[in-house]
C-alpha cells in the first residue's frame, strides 16, 4: 500500500509541475506579445526618415547579426529536418512577418478601415482551426465561452460601443479579403511556431524567423523604390535614428519573440493565440500614457474582459500532450 501511495503522489507531483510549466509558458506568451505593443515608441521617430519596409529590413539585418551565431551553434538541429518543417519556417518568416503585413496594409488602403480592423480580429479563429487540424490540439474546458468573452473585449477595445460598419456591402470588397488573408497568415504563424518549437530550440526558431525573412524583405524594399532619407552621419538626428532602430530591433523585435517562443514550447497554439491579445491592450495603454489619447469606459470594459479571459484560461492551462507533441 505504501508503494501505491508513493506512486500516486509522484504522479500527482509530476502533473502539478507540468501544469505549473504550462501556466508559466502561457504568461510568457502574454509578456512576449505585450512587448509588441511598445513598437510605436520607436517607429514614430523612424518613420520621419524611412518607409515601413526600410525600417523592417534594417531591423531584421540588426537581429540577423545576433541570430547568425545562434543558428551556427545549433546547426545540429537541422539534421533530419523535413520539407514540412522548412515550409513551417518559411510560413513564419515570409507569411507572418512579410506577406501578412503587406496584405493588411493594402487592405487598409483599399477598403473600409473599420471593416478591415474588424475582420483582422478573426485571427484567433484561424489559429484555433489550424491548431485542431494540423496539431490535433484539444481545447480546454469552457474555451468557447472564454473565447467569446475575449473577442467581445477586443471589440470594445477597438471600436467601443460604436458599430464599425453601416451596411453589409462594406464588408464584401477587396479590402476585406486582404484583411482575412492577413488574419489567416498571422493565425497560421502561431500554429507553425508551435510546430517548430516542438522540433527545434526556441532560440533557433526565433533566429531563423528573422534570417529567413531577409531575402523577401530585401525584394520588397527594392521594388518599392523609395529613397533612403537618412540624416547626415555624425549628427544628433542620426544618433537618434540609430538608437531608436536598435531599440525597436532588440525590444519589440528580438526580445519579444525570444520570450514568445519560449512560452510557446509549453503552450498550445489555440491557447497562445488568445494570450496574444495582450498586444492590443498594451497598444491602448501606450496611446494613453505616452500619446495622451483618452481611454473610454467601453475600452476599459474591453480591457478588463480580456484580462479576465486570460486569467481564467491560464488557471486551467494544461501542458502539451504527447499526442500533440508527436505531430511535429
Amino acid at each position: 500500500m505504501a508503494n501505491i501511495s508513493a506512486s500516486i503522489n509522484l504522479k500527482q507531483n509530476i502533473r502539478d509541475k507540468a501544469g505549473s510549466r504550462a501556466r508559466g509558458g502561457f504568461w510568457l506568451v502574454v509578456l512576449g506579445a505585450a512587448l509588441w505593443g511598445v513598437d510605436p515608441l520607436f517607429r514614430i521617430i523612424l518613420l520621419n526618415n524611412m518607409t515601413s519596409s526600410q525600417i523592417v529590413l534594417l531591423e531584421h539585418l540588426i537581429i540577423a547579426l545576433i541570430a547568425a551565431p545562434v543558428i551556427w551553434k545549433n546547426r545540429v538541429e537541422f539534421k533530419g529536418i523535413g520539407w514540412r518543417h522548412v515550409g513551417a519556417l518559411l510560413f513564419i518568416s515570409w507569411g507572418g512577418s512579410g506577406i501578412a503585413t503587406i496584405l493588411f496594409t493594402m487592405g487598409l488602403s483599399s477598403g473600409n478601415l473599420n471593416v478591415v480592423l474588424l475582420l483582422q480580429k478573426l485571427q484567433p479563429l484561424f489559429a484555433i482551426i489550424l491548431a485542431s487540424l494540423i496539431l490535433k490540439e484539444k481545447l480546454p474546458r469552457h474555451f468557447a465561452m472564454l473565447f467569446l468573452v475575449a473577442m467581445a473585449g477586443t471589440y470594445l477595445l477597438t471600436f467601443g460601443l460604436a458599430l464599425p460598419i453601416g451596411h453589409w456591402s462594406e464588408v464584401v470588397q477587396l479590402g476585406s479579403l486582404l484583411s482575412l488573408g492577413a488574419a489567416a497568415l498571422w493565425g497560421g504563424s502561431t500554429v507553425m511556431g508551435r510546430l517548430m518549437v516542438g522540433r527545434m530550440k526556441y532560440e533557433t526558431v526565433t533566429s531563423l524567423r528573422f534570417v529567413l525573412a531577409l531575402p523577401l524583405l530585401s525584394v520588397i524594399t527594392w521594388t518599392e523604390g523609395a529613397a533612403w532619407n537618412l540624416p547626415a552621419a555624425g549628427t544628433s538626428d542620426m544618433a537618434l535614428v540609430i538608437l531608436n532602430l536598435a531599440g525597436q530591433a532588440l525590444l519589440p523585435g528580438l526580445l519579444s519573440l525570444l520570450i514568445y517562443y519560449k512560452g510557446l514550447t509549453t503552450t498550445k497554439a489555440s491557447v497562445a493565440t488568445l494570450a496574444e491579445l495582450s498586444f492590443p491592450m498594451v497598444g491602448v495603454l501606450i496611446n494613453w500614457i505616452v500619446f495622451r489619447e483618452m481611454i473610454t469606459y467601453a475600452q476599459t470594459a474591453g480591457f478588463l474582459l480580456i484580462w479576465l479571459s486570460l486569467y481564467l484560461i491560464s488557471r486551467q492551462s494544461q501542458p502539451v500532450t504527447r499526442a500533440e507533441e508527436t505531430q511535429v
